[in-house]
């Protein structure tokens, strides 16, 4: 079973811990506030009181046996001071959350494995799925890579994936047809597109942009 530690419990470490749980990670939850310990102490694995600030304390919580280490503070020099403290003593694997571009980069820089920004990365999905009808979800993957579905467009409709010829008009790749509650993963050539599809697509961010461009003209 793999053991992921959360320093931090806000609104979004707590979140994720308890997704975790729910996923059978063994979690061990961190945070100075005894009320926010009490209140998610029934359900994860661990919940421990302490101040991340404190090099002790991180040290008897044995984190580098985790792991992963997921570190949910705002606050930019606690998180950065915690993320090189994490670094310097031997944590496998660290995910920072970031209040920003700018404490994002310092994060990289000071040797995060993985920086996210849930505000930005909500704020984006949602406003790429209002400013197009068709849209449904956006998930990025890296600076140049995202993941998207999409409603399935008026003239694709009756009309297979080779007939649409998707690929070569967009330069993105469909990786899954969903029709109602049945899923084609791979889908082929053949595969017929129909009426309240969804497309799952993955592709360089620009070229997702003519998707979304298209579904606006509906």
């Amino acid at each position: 079973m793999k053991q992921m530690a959360v320093l931090g419990l806000g609104r979004f470490g707590t979140s994720v811990a308890r997704s975790l749980a729910r996923l059978n990670v063994e979690v061990m939850g961190v945070d100075k506030d005894p009320e926010k310990v009490a209140e998610i102490a029934p359900d994860i694995t661990h919940a421990v009181q302490a101040d991340v600030l404190d090099m002790d304390a991180l040290d008897s919580l044995g984190l580098r046996n985790f792991d992963v280490v997921i570190l949910s503070i705002k606050d930019v020099e606690t998180s950065c001071l915690t993320t090189i403290t994490l670094k310097d003593h031997g944590a496998r694997f660290v995910v920072a959350q970031a209040a920003g571009d700018a404490h994002a980069k310092i994060l990289e820089r000071i040797g995060a494995d993985k920086v996210v920004m849930p505000e930005k990365d909500i704020g984006t999905r949602l406003a790429r799925s209002l400013a197009s009808n068709n849209i449904i979800d956006y998930m990025e993957l890296s600076a140049r890579h995202s993941l998207m579905e999409i409603a399935a467009i008026d003239e694709w409709i009756g009309h297979t994936l080779k007939e649409n010829n998707i690929r070569a008009k967009y330069g993105v790749n469909v990786v899954a047809i969903r029709t109602g509650k049945t899923i084609r993963v791979s889908p082929q050539g053949d595969d017929i597109i129909h009426d309240g599809d969804i497309l799952v697509v993955i592709g360089e961010n620009a070229d997702l942009e003519k998707l979304t461009r298209l579904s606006k003209r509906k």
